[in-house]
């Protein structure tokens, strides 16, 4: 009986254990960011249901100009849409959006679980930024930071700062 229980809880927390998507443009090439995205997915692993969904970038000519830019943002925002779940909250990761501490953040992911679904997107765009149709669809924007940093470091940004906000949700201290 104790077997049975223990597979009922393994399978109640699946159901019911918040899922965090993260859709992206581009591909890591690094070794050192897929190593550090690794290690805190693992970590992760204890406290959500952790997807990666990885998008072809579209390629950059050499010489950019307006309309260039927004075909290129346009491309890569329907493939980011076509991936995007109707019931999941969506957050973009941009520049004019919201700042948060590590505080604000976890009780931010705290207060999307308990009160919308069980089910989070975060959104990173390519080199050149995310299109206006997916922005208007965000329930909300965020930025890590006025200072711009590749998108590929962005995403070990992010996975640490869920880390960190599961860590402060749970009162875990937090070593590295």
């Amino acid at each position: 009986t104790i077997h049975k229980f223990n597979s009922f809880l393994t399978s109640y927390k699946e159901v019911i254990m918040l899922s965090i998507n993260i859709i992206c443009i581009g591909k890591l090439k690094e070794n050192f960011f897929r190593d550090a995205i690794t290690e805190y997915s693992k970590r992760l692993s204890k406290y959500c249901n952790l997807n990666f969904i990885e998008l072809p970038d579209e390629k950059l000519p050499s010489k950019l100009n307006d309309k260039i830019i927004d075909n290129i943002k346009d491309s890569e925002g329907k493939k980011i849409l076509s991936h995007l779940k109707k019931d999941s909250y969506k957050i973009c990761l941009d520049l004019n959006g919201k700042q948060y501490s590590s505080e604000e953040f976890s009780s931010k992911i705290d207060s999307i679980a308990l009160n919308y679904n069980s089910s989070i997107t975060f959104i990173i765009g390519g080199t050149l930024g995310i299109s206006k149709d997916v922005l208007n669809i965000a329930d909300e924007k965020i930025c890590f930071s006025k200072m711009t940093f590749p998108h590929q470091l962005i995403r070990v940004f992010l996975v640490e700062q869920l880390f960190r906000a599961f860590k402060i949700s749970n009162n875990e201290t937090y070593h590295w």
